[in-house]
């Protein structure tokens, strides 16, 4: 098997891909019902006409709260792997994830201490 059978392959599947989704875009378009409706343009309340404004703001603190569960998310994300194959991993391997543990374990310190985890 050679380097350019490879990319062939790559290059294959990406303009396959491409088609695909071009076609399921202009099928969407050509097939899909375009009424103008009145309710076309209010926002989706659970099937009741919204109140008020359709306009509202987020407080910073539920990104900061979503930003922490990304961070522990993406941490799983690199434990999972490292523990399932610990065993045959060199030593040092170990004391590398123990200090990002202890990064994210400091990271989670500060945001308990400045009060991102506190439900308001």
């Amino acid at each position: 098997m050679s380097f350019y059978d490879t990319w062939a392959a790559i290059l294959i599947a990406s303009i396959a891909g491409f088609i695909l989704v071009f076609t399921a875009l202009v099928g969407a378009r050509l097939l899909g019902p375009f009424a103008r409706e009145r309710g076309k343009g209010v926002s989706y309340e659970c099937g009741m006409l919204p109140t008020g404004r359709n306009w509202s703001q987020v407080h910073v603190r539920y990104y900061l709260f979503a930003i922490m569960f990304l961070i522990f998310d993406v941490e799983t994300i690199f434990i999972f792997p490292w523990a399932v194959t610990f065993l045959d991993l060199p030593g040092f391997v170990f004391w590398y994830m123990f200090v990002f543990i202890t990064v994210l374990g400091a990271g989670l310190l500060y945001a308990w201490r400045r009060g991102v985890l506190e439900w308001r």
